[in-house]
């Protein structure tokens, strides 16, 4: 995969900065996994993104699906679903078991206030 991605990249950015695109795709093996950066490098290559950016974001984007436990369920409809990065974020973290706060401790305080002998505003 290297080789054929080496050899599309000089052919469509000259020996010199083909060669450069490949050295940059091989130093993110210090980051990536090789699985990932296969994979990116493959995807970028069908899509004839041949600049070391385009692997890099093809290789993240593999490495993101594999972090994921299971897949999402596709959407019923031909539109396109939005995933909010709140309810992402919050989908990951443990059920909060805590019971819901009280405000009885104002209601008092209302009660108080309501059964003074003090004549009543307009808009109270």
């Amino acid at each position: 995969m290297h080789d054929a991605g080496w050899a599309a990249a000089c052919k469509a950015h000259g020996d010199r900065d083909g060669t450069r695109a490949l050295i940059e795709v091989l130093l993110m093996d210090r980051h990536l996994t090789h699985e990932h950066l296969v994979a990116g490098l493959a995807t970028a290559l069908r899509a004839g993104a041949l600049t070391a950016d385009a692997v890099a974001l093809e290789a993240r984007k593999a490495a993101e699906a594999d972090d994921v436990d299971e897949p999402p369920a596709p959407a019923p409809s031909d539109r396109a679903t939005v995933t909010f990065l709140t309810h992402r974020r919050l989908a990951h973290l443990p059920p909060d078991n805590r019971p819901p706060p009280s405000v009885a401790a104002y209601d008092q305080l209302l009660k108080a206030r309501l059964s003074t002998d003090r004549p009543a505003i307009q808009g109270e």
